[in-house]
């Protein structure tokens, strides 16, 4: 018998691999990339509202105990110092066109009772106004009661 005789068939090649289902490391890719960027940017905005209201205590500390301004640059530079916190973080269009009475109820909402609308914060609205500085214990109540408000800050989840 020789080789041309014998029953072979032709050499056939096999189909081409196709693109579904794809491998198993795509799957698990197409899953890890939208979680970890998920995650970033979660310790992205974690971080900086942590560093916001790190720099913040120490800005109010420093502010407390400066005596090269008066009472009412105090006072102004309290409320600018707690309006940069506000928006770094929360959302910047919600916080910054508050105003007024508005502005003094989102500052309550992060504590109890409404120490800004109500209480010593309530020097907030009319301090540019005022020809005389408040009295020492009434800025004291004051930097306590922003004291208070970036405390609550740091507690609060988002």
């Amino acid at each position: 018998m020789s080789v041309t005789d014998l029953p072979l068939r032709d050499i056939h090649i096999p189909e081409a691999i196709g693109g579904w289902p794809p491998a198993i490391g795509w799957w698990v890719l197409a899953i890890l990339i939208p979680l970890l960027l998920g995650f970033s940017v979660w310790l992205y905005k974690r971080l900086t509202r942590l560093t916001a209201l790190k720099t913040a205590r120490k800005l109010l500390k420093a502010l407390r105990n400066d005596t090269s301004l008066d009472d009412l640059a105090k006072i102004a530079e309290l409320s600018a110092l707690l309006r940069r916190v506000a928006i770094s973080t929360d959302n910047r269009a919600e916080v910054a066109g508050l105003t007024g009475q508005n502005w003094l109820s989102y500052l309550d909402g992060a504590l109890k009772g409404a120490p800004f609308s109500e209480g010593p914060g309530r020097i907030f609205l009319d301090a540019h106004y005022r020809k005389s500085a408040p009295s020492e214990p009434a800025l004291q109540d004051v930097f306590q009661v922003c004291e208070d408000w970036l405390k609550a800050q740091s507690k609060r989840k988002k």
